[in-house]
């Protein structure tokens, strides 16, 4: 027999904690390899987590609701798997002096190894030190997410931490000056032992006040909302709009889907063959596919294309098709079908919503025929794709031009004015439009 002391794995890039939703297991439960024992939520997506050995459920450390850190004991089994197939080692008694590990535990306890971060990826939000900083001292990652937008992007210090909580932690709606409200900590007045006054309380104050009805944003909806005001205060937004005349395009998938389907088992959707005329693009245009750090433009060398995908709740996740210019076009349609149906159902894997270098956003499913949409950072640009209409155009014949009725769709890019200048978005937006209309309609399937 030997202890495996089961760690939180890592959930991917930049993710440096997760909350436990839900336990599958007790306490005393006998459990089988790859079965799911706890569910946790990141940033974005819920996660089933299984474990990698069969036995026995010795003792859970963390409850539900609880925010363990990346490589944390969550949990310790009794094992009868051979050691020497597992990496073995001992658990971090520091990480651990919260919730202790039993001390008659033996040597040859078995745990993963620990995650390696990227400094640039994780410097996109909090720097891990500060974000344990904050933990240590009761500070809730929200919390933390209100007052880097309070410093309009500048990096959070300790000190930010300590004038945050000798004020009362206390927030209030103040008005900035220009007509636009903003969030700020505040001193409170201290008043007893209750010297604090939440968010909750003042949602409470409303519905006495008042005839509306409050509600309390999801965990999801609340992260998705801090994303997006993050964006808008880190990039200084542009779009740029272009109609493209699809039919062609349109009159060849409607010859083929049949075929696709029978040979590919897989149906063939317009979102695939715009990901390929994006993919094209940013091949074009490399300096569309980058990020921005302080004053440090980082190139990537990989083209991952994020589809934005609207979920049942309503809320919002985009999955990231992952070296997209290595894929063909059976292989983008499995990858989009399968990313986009697991989103729908909460199944998809963290890493697989992270390392995005450009989105596509695609508001034709619910007939818009424009938008203009917010930049999923830390890339610098977004793609909206609109509802493809019929329409009668100026066609181009032998005999002159013409009337005719055509596909049209109309693409709008939005773009960080930071790095990309009107020119260099405008031509990258003309190159997508351009691959689109060029499309060959004798290609195979």
């Amino acid at each position: 027999m030997a202890l495996y002391y089961f760690k939180l794995p890592a959930m991917g890039e930049g993710i440096i904690e997760a909350t436990i939703t839900s336990w599958h297991i007790n306490e005393g439960d006998t459990i089988d390899e790859d079965e799911i024992i706890v569910e946790v939520a990141t940033d974005k997506v819920d996660s089933e987590v299984p474990v990698p050995v069969s036995g026995k459920v010795k003792r859970i450390y963390y409850q539900e609701g609880d925010s363990p850190a990346i490589g944390e004991i969550i949990a310790q089994l009794e094992t009868d798997d051979d050691p020497e197939e597992i990496e073995q080692g001992t658990p971090d008694d520091d990480a651990h002096q919260n919730h202790p590990v039993n001390s008659a535990q033996p040597s040859t306890a078995l745990y993963k190894p620990e995650p390696q971060y990227d400094p640039i990826t994780v410097s996109y939000e909090i720097p891990v030190f500060i974000s344990q900083y904050a933990k240590e001292r009761g500070v809730r990652k929200d919390e933390l997410m209100r007052l880097k937008h309070e410093k309009n992007g500048e990096e959070l210090v300790k000190q930010d931490i300590i004038q945050y909580i000798e004020s009362g932690r206390s927030y209030q709606i103040k008005n900035s000056g220009n007509g636009m409200p903003r969030l700020s900590a505040v001193e409170t007045e201290h008043s007893g032992s209750h010297t604090k006054k939440e968010n909750k309380d003042q949602a409470a104050d409303i519905t006495l006040e008042s005839s509306y009805e409050v509600v309390e944003m999801d965990r999801m909806r609340k992260i998705l909302a801090e994303h997006m005001v993050t964006s808008k205060r880190t990039s200084p937004h542009v779009t740029s709009f272009i109609e493209a005349d699809v039919t062609d395009m349109v009159n060849w998938r409607e010859r083929v889907k049949n075929s696709f389907f029978e040979k590919q088992q897989q149906k063939l959707t317009y979102t695939p063959l715009i990901v390929e005329a994006v993919t094209a693009a940013l091949l074009e245009y490399s300096d569309i596919n980058v990020s921005v750090v302080g004053d440090k433009i980082i190139r990537k060398k990989e083209i991952n294309i994020g589809i934005a995908t609207a979920l049942k709740s309503g809320n919002l996740i985009v999955p990231v098709i992952k070296n997209a210019n290595d894929k063909n076009l059976a292989d983008l349609a499995l990858a989009v079908n399968d990313l986009t149906a697991r989103a729908r159902n909460n199944k998809l894997n963290p890493f697989e919503i992270k390392g995005g270098t450009f989105t596509i956003t695609n508001l034709g499913n619910f007939d818009n025929i424009s938008g203009t949409p917010i930049i999923n950072q830390p890339e610098v640009a977004i793609l909206a794709v609109g509802a493809i209409k019929r329409k009668p155009a100026v066609v181009n014949t032998e005999l002159g031009e013409t009337i005719g009725i055509r596909s049209i769709v109309m693409l709008s890019l939005s773009y960080d004015h930071r790095v990309v200048d009107g020119a260099l978005g405008g031509m990258f937006l003309k190159s997508i439009a351009r691959n689109l209309e060029s499309f060959d309609i004798n290609r195979s399937v």
